[in-house]
């Protein structure tokens, strides 16, 4: 029968903040990637909508050009025009403005979207930031965790708990945003 190797108690305990560690760093890992990609998408759309909302500018600015040059061209109608003339020019002029209006209008509304979707893009790399910095520091209290184990040091293993506190107070704040 072969001897056995009498296992330090305390091995059990390090391989338990060890595997803690693991989860929470893992954790931090998938939670602070959701957040950047929610961060990228919500970058990508709010320039889509500053996009839409320039072509609205340019779409209204073309209209109020087309309405300017049409108020001259009825002022420059000779007084013997045509009554059905002016009323044609007029009618011209009100259904330019009211695109005018209506395109200023869709810009309001565009602008309102752009800037809702930049708050999310900040939220998210707000959210984002601790979750990677928790990651760090929990790799490094898992790095000196295993080299603890691996060499039976407890000293090493008591390094490793500053840098797990660290990286789990940075994971709290992932979520809770409390720094």
């Amino acid at each position: 029968m072969m001897s056995e190797e009498k296992k330090d108690p305390w091995l059990n305990y390090l391989a338990l903040s060890t595997v803690t560690l693991a989860v929470c760093a893992t954790l931090s890992t998938f939670k602070g990637g959701g957040y950047s990609t929610r961060s990228i998408i919500s970058q990508t759309q709010a320039s889509d909508q500053w996009a839409f909302f320039q072509a609205k500018s340019v779409k209204a600015n073309l209209y109020q050009l087309q309405k300017e040059k049409l108020a001259l061209d009825l002022w420059a109608l000779p007084a013997n025009s045509s009554p059905e003339l002016k009323q044609h020019f007029e009618q011209a002029l009100q259904d330019y403005g009211s695109k005018v209006a209506k395109y200023e209008q869709e810009k309001t509304q565009i602008q309102q979207k752009a800037r809702q979707l930049e708050n999310e893009r900040d939220q998210a790399q707000r959210h984002s930031k601790p979750f990677g910095l928790a990651v760090i520091f929990l790799q490094i209290a898992i790095l000196l965790s295993s080299i603890a184990g691996l060499f039976k040091r407890k000293p090493v293993w008591y390094a490793a708990w500053p840098m797990g506190l660290i990286g789990a107070v940075y994971f709290a704040d992932g979520f809770f945003l409390f720094m």
